[in-house]
């Protein structure tokens, strides 16, 4: 027990005196600043109008008034193509000629729109706007022809809307798609870190031969603390500072890191047995985080992924604690509905441990008796 103690206390005095990991701190601070407004707003869209009538004037009113669009008129469309391929434009609207005509005619009309195909995000968005203000011209314009009818506006708006139904948010009603990005890229980062700090911290133990099991387990433990701390700084103050929904308080957030650095540091241990050498750290770790950032279910839901991608997505201990941190975090779930991925977490940090015992059994054991065999032939 003193030779844990001891290692704990060196360890942790180490990694206070030269704080390296608060370098987290502040790849976080520039990372996160393109989530800082929440979601895009105020989009530049080009309305190029054909048509000038009272329908088409509508219509673009209609679209400058969403606080996601600011509406940039063209007269020519080449001209508006044009700026969008320069990036100044996000989308190009085209108003026929004829819209009015057509419309009141109950004929089809069409109104094209020119998006760029490498903004995702903002593609969904000006659709769903474009959307929402073409059906809010057709519904004034249809209120305006009933009550010319002789339809009153009350008999009118029960004509055209029946049944009024009541959106509510379901699981997050965060501010934008970013709330959902940000917990798994703090999560990441986390991971990333710590696994690297942890498998430096063994192989630097391991240069003055087979340290003891209390030495690991004292110098692993010193990790805990200091990333510990971190993920109050990444999943409480950072996120509220930026102002994104925080459902879980610090001691939910604590209770949902501890596994999850539990089992990082199990893997953490596994790689030392692997990788033996200081500098193979940044050789293959670097290049691990990105695909499985990709494979987490962060960016992409896991059950559109394959089975074999799935079962090593299940392998990562940043799989289950995107699911259980955001879930509780930014969902509002409960811990007792995170508990089964809490579970799957301290099950990764038994099997990581376990196989790295092992590894370790069997590489001392071949070095024994690669050593009898030398001996017997002196």
């Amino acid at each position: 027990m003193s030779s844990y103690w001891a290692t704990f206390k060196k360890v942790l005095a180490g990694m206070l005196e030269k704080p390296m990991w608060a370098m987290l701190l502040l790849s976080l601070c520039i990372i996160s600043m393109v989530y800082a407004k929440g979601t895009v707003w105020e989009m530049p869209v080009a309305v190029v109008d054909l048509d000038h009538s009272s329908a088409s004037h509508l219509l673009t009113r209609n679209l400058d008034a969403s606080p996601k669009l600011n509406v940039v008129t063209y007269d020519q469309l080449g001209q508006a193509e044009r700026d969008m391929g320069y990036r100044k434009l996000f989308a190009v609207i085209e108003i026929p000629v004829d819209f009015e005509k057509k419309m009141l005619s109950g004929k089809s009309v069409s109104i094209p729109v020119f998006g760029d195909a490498t903004n995702r995000l903002p593609n969904g968005q000006i659709q769903q706007n474009v959307v929402a203000a073409y059906q809010q011209m057709l519904n004034q314009y249809e209120v305006e022809l009933m009550m010319k009818s002789q339809f009153t506006q009350s008999e009118a708006n029960v004509v055209l809307t029946p049944m009024t139904g009541l959106t509510l948010p379901l699981f997050n009603p965060g501010i934008s798609f970013a709330a959902i990005i940000f917990p798994g890229l703090l999560v990441m980062l986390l991971q990333h870190s710590l696994l690297i700090a942890s498998v430096r911290v063994c192989l630097m133990m391991s240069t003055e031969g087979r340290p003891k099991l209390p030495v690991v387990l004292g110098a692993l433990s010193a990790l805990i603390p200091i990333w510990l701390f971190l993920s109050i700084v990444l999943f409480a103050l950072w996120p509220w500072v930026l102002g994104y929904k925080q459902a879980a308080s610090i001691p939910e957030i604590l209770l949902l890191t501890f596994p999850f650095l539990l089992a990082v540091l199990g893997l953490g241990r596994l790689l030392t047995e692997c990788i033996r050498r200081v500098e193979m750290i940044y050789l293959t770790l670097s290049f691990i985080t990105t695909p499985v950032f990709y494979i987490s279910g962060t960016l992409w839901p896991l059950q559109a992924m394959p089975s074999p991608v799935r079962f090593i997505s299940s392998l990562f201990p940043s799989t289950w604690a995107i699911k259980a941190i955001a879930g509780v975090n930014q969902m509002g779930l409960s811990l007792r509905e995170a508990l089964p991925d809490i579970c799957m977490l301290l099950l990764l940090f038994a099997v990581y441990s376990f196989a790295s015992f092992v590894l370790t059994f069997l590489r001392d054991r071949r070095l024994i008796s690669r050593l009898l065999h030398r001996g017997s032939q002196h």
